[in-house]
């Protein structure tokens, strides 16, 4: 049961930060308010880590800043880490 929450939670933000980064870039060519990348990294931080990085290419956007190339790609490995240790620790061993 918690597996399937995990992977809802992941699914829901991930599609939220992918959409973020659309939105962002939209807002960005007409010069209106943006999204802090204080936010953008937080939901990668979170666990949207692939989703911004897929918006990353998807729409070409903070592909130029050193801090989203090589920041989210580290947070997408964290994320990795951090699921395969909430799936090991629930996972079916877990009672041993």
């Amino acid at each position: 049961m918690a597996i399937y929450l995990l992977i809802a939670y992941l699914i829901i933000i991930n599609l939220w930060t992918f959409f973020l980064m659309g939105y962002d870039k939209k807002r960005a060519k007409r010069q209106r308010r943006r999204v802090p990348e204080k936010r953008l990294f937080a939901l990668s931080a979170a666990g949207g880590a692939a989703g911004t990085w897929l918006g990353m290419s998807a729409w070409r956007h903070k592909t130029k800043h050193r801090s989203f190339v090589v920041g989210v790609p580290m947070l997408f490995g964290l994320n990795v880490l951090l699921v395969w240790g909430i799936v090991w620790l629930t996972g079916p061993y877990s009672n041993i």
